[in-house]
């Protein structure tokens, strides 16, 4: 902020008032002058209360000093506003810097939502400026990637011209070899992985979740597995928090009736009003 309105930032130093003598002494002609003055006044709209700020404002300025015999605003006027810079041309923004690494699909991961990056950049540590309307990725100093900022938890944003010619990056990764890969474990993993696929703008955007569905192999067994995808296939659980949720519960293990269960009906009884009642 100090560099885009051309100013240096003096930090005084802890419990040492007279290092900023100057901002003291004008806390205290403001506490004199302004709220002393209208400390028993009460005002009814903000604006009633500025006018009244202003009033004891233009009092103040045009005060004469008992040491240089001028007002502060002939002082301003003759010393402070020729040597004044002007103001930028735009506003300054706030902005947050975070550390993103670019994953294998060419996407790195900014406040939950996933932006695109050159693809050449896959595995590099980016610097990520973010603002409240924009996300920049910077490398080595050189920005490479802006987006307009998207909300969307999970969400994807992609430029086309980031992505590779037939994504040769993955060398021979599509989604026909990952459909192949899960059919290894059986027909609903790999049905699992073939609807990620098609739901994804772009089937390189589900590779890490449908490798990480793949991977529960190693830590569970290849039928329970089976049995979770054709779980999440029934439910349209399509993810792979929700094939580790099914794993984890247990529920992969719970018998899949195709019938679902009558319940019994409310016995008649004069307080039941029905759902006629509600038409």
């Amino acid at each position: 902020m100090a560099e885009h309105y051309g100013c240096a930032v003096l930090p005084a130093r802890p419990y040492r008032p007279r290092d900023k003598a100057t901002v003291e002494n004008g806390v205290l002609i403001a506490q004199r002058w302004i709220l002393a003055v209208l400390r028993h006044r009460t005002f009814y709209s903000l604006l009633e209360l500025n006018t009244a700020i202003r009033e004891c404002l233009e009092r103040l300025n045009t005060r004469l000093l008992h040491r240089v015999k001028k007002a502060r605003r002939e002082l301003f006027e003759s010393l402070d506003r020729p040597n004044a810079l002007p103001l930028p041309q735009s506003h300054y923004e706030y902005a947050e810097w975070y550390k993103a690494k670019v994953q294998l699909n060419y996407h790195i991961d900014v406040a939950g939502h996933y932006y695109s990056v050159p693809f050449q950049l896959i595995h590099e540590k980016l610097d990520i400026r973010l603002t409240g309307t924009t996300m920049e990725a910077f490398h080595k100093g050189v920005r490479a990637a802006a987006h307009v900022r998207s909300h969307v938890k999970g969400g994807y944003t992609t430029i086309p011209d980031h992505m590779p010619p037939s994504h040769r990056f993955y060398g021979e990764w599509n989604p026909a070899r990952f459909i192949q890969w899960a059919g290894k474990t059986g027909e609903f993993t790999a049905r699992l992985v073939e609807e990620i696929l098609s739901t994804r703008p772009y089937p390189e955007q589900g590779y890490k979740t449908c490798l990480g569905i793949i991977n529960l192999t190693r830590n569970y067994d290849p039928v329970r597995v089976e049995a979770a995808a054709k779980r999440a296939l029934k439910f349209r659980a399509c993810s792979y928090r929700s094939m580790k949720s099914i794993l984890a519960s247990g529920l992969d293990r719970q018998p899949d009736n195709e019938e679902q269960p009558v319940l019994p009906g409310l016995f008649p009884h004069q307080n039941i009003r029905g759902p006629e009642y509600y038409q």
